[in-house]
């Protein structure tokens, strides 16, 4: 269901500063040696996910995991290599990025929603689900600039799971809300990972990759460190992060 190709992505580090009026008058008087700022996320990544399989991906801050979700999404296109997606995507990433914060909690389920492709038909017929999910009805008329960080994300999830996607793609959600709610989140989860759904889900908590995974991806510095069975990958990596 997803083929990840020899995939590798650049990017450039280097601080736009010379286009500024300051910047170049400092220019002027200075000579500045030329360095290079590109920087791997991700170098030449390949593996593939298996129609209903969960793939959980391990590593440091900064090892690419991230960077990998939003090229398999296709909010990036990779710098090499190809991704082959067969089936629907919902990405869970960065969760209420496409909120307004003008805009009410009311107001920004359908915003967000359309965002999602969902239609205004189907958002009707699934409000009174999101709300009651999203254990926000009593700010359903508040900006959502007024909401902590944790209301955002209950909300955001409530919208983005309303829907069982072919292939679902997870960023550290499990994580939001009170732990309550992170209960809610993670019985969603199993609900649609038993409906058959594929995932591709990052986290740093091993325990939640533990329970989830079929399969875990290790990596770090943007290379393929490990793939392979979960509890052993996942221990592998514990010891290597305790030295």
């Amino acid at each position: 269901m997803i083929k990840i190709d020899n995939v590798s992505m650049k990017f450039n580090l280097e601080i736009e500063k010379d286009f500024s009026m300051k910047q170049a008058f400092v220019d002027l008087f200075t000579k500045k040696k030329k360095k290079n700022d590109d920087f791997w996320a991700l170098k030449n990544v390949s593996f593939t996910i298996a129609k209903g399989e969960v793939v959980g991906l391990i590593g440091s801050n900064g090892a690419g995991k991230s960077t990998l979700l939003k090229v398999v999404s296709g909010v990036m296109k990779p710098t090499s290599g190809k991704v082959t997606v067969q089936g629907g995507i919902s990405p869970m990433i960065e969760l209420g990025a496409g909120f307004d914060g003008n805009l009410t909690a009311r107001e920004n389920i359908y915003l967000n929603g359309a965002i999602l492709g969902y239609s205004k038909k189907f958002l009707d017929e699934k409000f009174e689900e999101i709300v009651e999910f999203s254990e926000l009805r009593d700010f359903l008329d508040v900006p959502v600039k007024n909401f902590s960080s944790g209301m955002t994300a209950k909300l955001a999830f409530s919208i983005a799971t309303i829907v069982n996607p072919e292939i679902l793609i997870v960023d550290e959600i499990l994580s939001v809300g009170d732990i309550k709610f992170q209960e809610k989140s993670k019985n969603k989860m199993m609900e649609m990972i038993k409906g058959g759904t594929t995932v591709l889900y990052v986290s740093h908590s091993l325990q939640s990759i533990k329970d989830l995974c079929t399969k875990v991806v290790w990596l770090e510095h943007g290379k393929v460190i490990k793939i392979g069975d979960t509890e052993q990958i996942c221990d592998a990596y514990y010891k290597e992060q305790m030295k």
